[in-house]
């Protein structure tokens, strides 16, 4: 009787501890990979609202566009949130990943910044001019600066604009390409620079009032969040987009970037 009561309890005690380990693993959290600055502040905040509906998040920040997405497809991060469609298709396509994406963020202008000029008339022959040194991002200052009169593309030259496309460049402008989280660090150095608006806020610049030239609000850079493709069904996938497309998030993000940072939903 004595053996039979020391196996119920052995038995039980395993099942305890099989349940125990099923709730640790239930529990662990969801993370998100960022980049620094708005996305991560943003994301702190959307964190608070997911746990209010049992999403445990866990914010994991990076200093660069390439190793979110390098992470994310190594099993490191569920999901990432600091890039727009035309970098993340440009990734899936150079790279290989299974990604796909399930929600639209906030859009950060781009804008033109000078420690030299109040306008880009005032850019001097043989100017140097930054732009970010990734296909999308480099493109899109390309365009900034055609929009603006500086340069002038070839007709088919699209998102993914290189200096080679440059087909009109009165003043020879010489274009600077740097990793785009260097440029506002190396406004000393340049004539000007055409900086992504999560990294002019980290370095305290607002798009509004410093930028001396800035995109129109409308345009295909609005960001995401992506996942694994494999990922697109799990519950927590919901959950994350019902806290980030939340009123609270609107409110905050409108409240804390002003005209900066503009929600994409």
């Amino acid at each position: 009787m004595q053996r039979r009561n020391l196996l119920q309890w052995m038995l039980g005690a395993a099942l305890g501890a099989s349940l125990a380990t099923g709730a640790i693993a239930q529990d662990k959290p969801i993370r998100i990979g960022v980049t620094g600055g708005p996305h991560a502040q943003i994301m702190e905040q959307v964190k608070k609202v997911a746990a209010r509906d049992g999403l445990n998040i866990q914010v994991v920040e990076f200093s660069d566009y390439i190793q979110p997405n390098a992470a994310l497809a190594a099993g490191d991060l569920d999901a990432n949130s600091y890039q727009h469609l035309p970098y993340l298709e440009a990734q899936i396509k150079d790279r290989g990943y299974k990604f796909t994406h399930i929600a639209y963020t906030v859009t950060f202008p781009m804008g033109v910044y000078s420690k030299k000029i109040k306008s880009l008339d005032q850019l001097k022959q043989g100017a140097r001019v930054g732009v970010p040194n990734d296909p999308t991002n480099g493109g899109r200052g390309l365009l900034l600066l055609q929009s603006k009169g500086v340069i002038k593309l070839k007709p088919n030259a699209g998102l993914k604009a290189t200096p080679l496309d440059i087909a009109e460049n009165p003043k020879k402008i010489r274009i600077v390409e740097l990793d785009a989280a260097q440029l506002p660090r190396s406004l000393d150095d340049l004539d000007a620079a055409a900086i992504n608006g999560n990294y002019a806020e980290s370095a305290g610049l607002s798009p509004t009032k410093d930028a001396i030239a800035m995109e129109g609000p409308k345009g295909p850079y609005a960001n995401l969040i992506a996942i694994r493709e494999a990922d697109k069904g799990k519950p927590w996938v919901a959950k994350l987009v019902k806290a980030y497309h939340s009123p609270e998030i609107k409110q905050y993000v409108t409240s804390t970037f002003k005209d900066s940072v503009i929600t994409a939903w």
